[in-house]
């Protein structure tokens, strides 16, 4: 008796918490789902926004992606956009790639460098649309940012591509090593086999330096946090940079953390419809509002001050400096996932204990990236008609609601001789064939 309640029970929460989580994801598939329905001209390509993920902390990359897979891209499947993915397999990846990214959209828009761009798959493709005319759909883009770490990488790539310059730093000096002398009472054959074999190896070595070498990691930063204020702010940045949403990680390891594993795991409809709210968000593009700087103590504050600066923070960025009390946002934005990465992603190298640390290090804010940075918002229009959806008094914006299925024609339909509505209409009408008497 005991071992069916406990398995009963189990069970049971596993199935409703499914079954909750389908209909908050269905809410917010439904709410977006009319961006689908829009026509596009034949010149025009889909807005597209960027996904930023890594792998988490002491894992893989595996579980990231099944991460965005899970409570992310049945919403963009849904409002039918198209998305580009930068992903990063260890730490630095997604700063490197970000960073890199801005320097050549400012190599392209004019700014003098030294560096040789090969061109990319990705700017064939984009040659050719734009010699035939293809252009993308106008609208607010976005970039979509999954846990903590890659927040701080993605805060770092932005300040390293366009504070940082656009030719990489000359490398550290090498050591000087001394000429090598011979030891006194070294014997050499007197066949020449060791000059034989030097010759040998150097040739060898020369063959390995005709390959080209894979790098051992990312590449390393153009500019440090410390030197943000003294760089110049670039001619080609905008007034105000695409909108961003921080979407919650969640990933706890550990045997003595089943616990709270469990309780996630029998919990994960709140996680899909904290997610599935900001992603919404993002795709609508209907709200978004500046980052502010933690300095007031209730919304109406802060709302009034965003009236008053706005205005001021646009026209005169440079004249902003650095402040080491002011606490930003963006610092904080999901910190709670920080006390739960594994031990080891704390632990700094012990022979370069100064090395830099995206994950670890401090979150290293310029006043005049910052305040150009936006946060994607569901407006309140929006979350009244997510609301009316869940209640059932409203459907995709445009259509009405289809009529109800029981269990029974579900199971009919699905697993035996049954036939849907939609695909009885798609089935094309035949005649008789065979003429009137059937012959």
């Amino acid at each position: 008796m005991i071992f069916f309640t406990i398995t009963g029970s189990l069970t049971a929460a596993i199935v409703y918490d499914r079954r909750e989580r389908r209909r908050v994801q269905q809410k917010w598939c439904d709410l977006v789902a009319h961006l689908s329905k829009e026509t596009l001209p034949i010149e025009q390509t889909r807005r597209k926004l960027t996904i930023f993920l890594s792998a988490p902390p002491g894992d893989g990359l595996r579980i990231a992606r099944e991460h965005f897979k899970e409570y992310v891209k049945p919403i963009l499947v849904a409002a039918a956009l198209d998305y580009t993915v930068i992903e990063g397999r260890r730490e630095g990846d997604v700063r490197a790639a970000l960073a890199e990214r801005i320097r050549k959209h400012r190599r392209k828009a004019g700014e003098p460098s030294s560096v040789v761009e090969e061109m990319s798959n990705e700017d064939i493709i984009a040659d050719a649309r734009q010699k035939i005319g293809v252009v993308e759909e106008p609208g607010p883009k976005g970039d979509l940012v999954i846990g903590r770490h890659t927040w701080k990488e993605y805060i770092r790539g932005l300040h390293e591509g366009w504070l940082g310059p656009l030719d990489p730093p000359s490398p550290p000096d090498a050591p000087v090593k001394g000429p090598s002398v011979p030891v006194e009472g070294s014997e050499t054959p007197a066949d020449g086999t060791p000059a034989e074999e030097n010759t040998e190896k150097k040739e060898e070595a020369e063959k390995k330096d005709d390959k080209p070498a894979k790098p051992s990691g990312p590449t390393p930063a153009y500019v440090s946090p410390a030197e943000y204020s003294s760089r110049s702010l670039p001619p080609t940045l905008p007034q105000s940079l695409d909108s961003s949403v921080p979407i919650p990680f969640p990933h706890l390891l550990g045997f003595l953390n089943t616990p709270i594993r469990l309780y996630r795991y029998l919990s994960r409809r709140h996680l899909a419809d904290e997610i599935g709210r900001e992603v919404a968000g993002l795709v609508l593009a209907s709200s978004s509002r500046p980052y502010h700087d933690g300095s007031f103590s209730s919304d109406s504050e802060l709302s009034g001050a965003m009236v008053d600066a706005g205005a001021s923070t646009l026209s005169s960025p440079d004249d902003m400096m650095p402040s080491s009390s002011a606490k930003y946002e963006q610092q904080t934005v999901l910190e709670k996932e920080e006390s739960e990465w594994h031990k080891s992603v704390h632990k700094r190298d012990e022979e370069n204990p100064d090395k830099e640390r995206e994950w670890i290090d401090d979150i290293v804010l310029d006043p005049r990236i910052a305040s150009r940075m936006q946060r994607s918002l569901l407006s309140a229009d929006e979350e009244a008609r997510s609301q009316r959806i869940t209640e059932g008094k409203e459907y995709i914006l445009g259509e009405e609601r289809p009529a109800p299925v029981s269990f029974w024609q579900r199971m009919w339909t699905k697993y035996g001789y049954g036939e849907d509505e939609e695909t009885i209409r798609m089935k094309p009408i035949i005649g008789n064939l065979d003429g009137a008497d059937g012959e």
